[in-house]
């Protein structure tokens, strides 16, 4: 008869200090403790043994045969509650298992990657005084407004389904910041539109516009390093 552990006791099979590596899987539990991929009780520096990662191994890349490497060395005594979904997301979420974890890491991409080429045009611009990397700058700009917004309501949609919307310092951070860059995109682009000359020359007006253009570059990266807390965190 397989043995019945408790959250509690899962939790201390953490695999640091030499105790055993345990994960648990669709109430099944298996011991990694051998297992070079959990080496100190830790998967992909992300996963940590001593948790029920049955969403995190439904929404992993890999198939759900690798646990077949492991030894199974128990059942879990409880279930965590969890809170019930609308029944047509929880049929979703079922039969595509990566909408629980990835829309928001795929999208976030997007609008990193347009918002720091828009410095990056910019000082181009300024150092060899080529029209079409300013001009760049602007569609860069464009492309950035178009994609914050999607990628903003991504992350709301994973903070809610799998932080259950609670304070998460990481994520309230990026949110905070989230909607100071937004406005600040739409307000550039404006302003450039409204005046195509603006960095012609390097007037008041020119140094503040770019002083703000600046300010993508710090938002979007301390942005990003948050987001990359929760993705790779350190203990």
């Amino acid at each position: 008869m397989a043995k019945e552990i408790d959250l509690d006791e899962l939790k201390k099979c953490d695999g640091k200090e030499g105790r055993p590596a345990y994960i648990a899987h669709l109430g099944k539990i298996y011991d990694v403790t051998q297992s070079k991929l959990w080496k100190n009780g830790r998967h992909m520096n992300r996963h940590n043994a001593g948790n029920d990662l049955t969403h995190d191994i439904q929404a992993a890349p890999h198939t759900l045969e690798v646990l077949d490497r492991y030894p199974e060395v128990g059942t879990l005594k409880e279930k965590p509650v969890e809170r019930k979904l609308p029944p047509a997301l929880e049929r979703i979420l079922s039969r595509v298992p990566m909408l629980r974890r990835h829309p928001h890491p795929m999208t976030v991409h997007f609008p990193i990657s347009f918002t720091l080429a828009v410095p990056a045009f910019v000082l181009l611009y300024l150092v060899t005084g080529i029209r079409s990397f300013e001009v760049t700058a602007l569609h860069c700009l464009g492309a950035a407004i178009f994609f914050t917004p999607i990628t903003m309501a991504t992350g709301f949609y994973t903070w809610w389904l799998n932080y259950f919307a609670k304070w998460v310092h990481p994520v309230v951070m990026k949110q905070i910041l989230s909607f100071l860059l937004l406005p600040l995109e739409v307000l550039l682009f404006v302003w450039r539109i409204q005046n195509p000359e603006i960095l012609s020359n390097l007037d008041l007006w020119g140094v503040i516009y770019l002083l703000l253009v600046i300010c993508l570059f710090a938002l979007t990266t301390a942005i990003g390093w948050f987001g990359a807390k929760l993705t790779f965190p350190t203990e």
